[in-house]
């Protein structure tokens, strides 16, 4: 994927005119040229790396595309590092204007925060990403049979394997956590790859560990079509999709193409719906709930494993013919940047992360914000989660 033209040259102007003011500034506050001459040879050679990074081209292998990756977030970080320093410094030469001093103090203030900031990025990286947590959520659903009060299920999602490359590390104990929790049943709603399912060999041994008495159910994301790699023919790109649904049969998964399964407790059911990928543009449209149950107004508990929560905000919520009490996505990840609360995904979608319901509490929706990364391999907080959910007769709901 090409980037375009204009921001690009934006950017490196921007960068230009930011390693220039730094360099000048070591310049007049050492006596020593070393430290701008070592900003200097810095500069240069993170800029033969994202030159690098951006030549290389995108039919490489995974691990050359695992590299790329790798050289874009270490040039991001260190220029979000160096923004930070000169906006704060520039802050500190105002009363220069004025024929005073500059605020050395807020100068050095400039200095911490730009070292805190790269902090940040690193422990993101390769502290934060792996660090799995638990939350627990009780779902209240009127009708539910008595036999499913306090039936747990553990929800996992975008794992995006390739990001890990043969490193199982993460994988085997993200399995460990989630067998650990003694769910009834595991759901995993998508995105398993980033791009090809080769991903997924190496981590396949792994995520078969994962063990519940009524198994694992899975669905499929956007990003396990094929749909974000070159393809030679359309023969390829189907070999792809079979290898996907062939990999996750072998794990001893149940992968639903819109398709549905009854639980049974005694003489209580319900039933888990699992559509393909159903999203707002430019994602493709594969899902078709009809197709996966066509009678969905009926009296039956159910619960939708669908992976972009847009499906429910534009389809289910406040629709009183659809009776699906419960649906379970993922696919934002918080956009991997959530700060006491906050994320930029809610500027991209309502419903980013965490438990949602329409206005008259029919239709609930809970977002699970992945354990995996794409784009770049970092979070700055928006840990990995596993959720698991008990679901309980609404008069039960503690």
């Amino acid at each position: 994927m090409r980037l375009p033209l204009f921001p690009l040259l934006i950017a490196i102007i921007v960068n230009l005119l930011v390693d220039t003011y730094i360099y000048k500034a070591l310049t007049h506050r050492f006596r020593s040229r070393i430290p701008a001459q070592v900003h200097l040879w810095s500069a240069v050679a993170l800029f033969i790396l994202i030159v690098v990074a951006l030549l290389m081209p995108r039919t490489s292998s995974e691990s050359a595309l695992l590299a790329v990756m790798w050289m874009i977030y270490i040039y991001i970080s260190v220029y979000f590092a160096k923004y930070a320093f000169v906006i704060i410094d520039l802050a500190a030469r105002i009363p220069q204007l004025l024929r005073r001093k500059r605020l050395r103090w807020l100068s050095a203030i400039a200095s911490v925060t730009g070292v805190g900031v790269l902090g940040v990025m690193l422990w993101a990286s390769m502290i934060n990403r792996f660090h799995i947590d638990v939350n627990e959520v009780e779902i209240g659903i009127d009708g539910l049979p008595d036999g499913f009060d306090g039936y747990r299920i553990a929800q996992i999602s975008d794992l995006h394997v390739g990001t890990f490359g043969s490193d199982t590390s993460f994988v085997s104990t993200l399995a460990d956590r989630v067998n650990a929790l003694d769910a009834d049943m595991i759901v995993f709603t998508g995105d398993i790859v980033n791009s090809r399912s080769t991903e997924l060999i190496p981590h396949a041994a792994p995520l078969s560990r994962l063990s519940a008495p009524d198994g694992v159910l899975s669905i499929l994301g956007n990003h396990d079509y094929g749909d974000y790699a070159s393809w030679p023919d359309k023969a390829a790109k189907q070999g792809n999709m079979d290898l996907m649904k062939s990999l996750q049969k072998d794990m001893g998964w149940r992968l639903l193409l819109n398709e549905c399964v009854m639980l049974h407790r005694g003489g209580d059911s319900i039933a888990v719906i699992g559509v393909e990928n159903i999203g707002d543009p430019p994602f493709p449209v594969y899902g078709s709930l009809s197709d996966a149950y066509p009678q969905y107004s009926d009296s039956v508990v159910k619960i939708l494993l669908t992976h972009n929560p847009a499906h429910w905000v534009d389809s289910i919520a406040s629709r009183p013919d659809i009776n699906i009490p419960l649906s379970l996505s993922g696919h934002t990840h918080a956009m991997q940047i959530e700060i006491f609360g906050w994320s930029p995904a809610k500027y991209r979608y309502p419903t980013w992360g965490g438990l949602y319901a329409d206005d008259n509490g029919s239709h609930q929706l809970y977002v699970n914000i992945g354990t995996g990364t794409v784009g770049f391999p970092a979070r700055v907080g928006a840990t990995p989660e596993i959720t698991l959910f008990t679901l309980k007769k609404a008069k039960n709901l503690h």
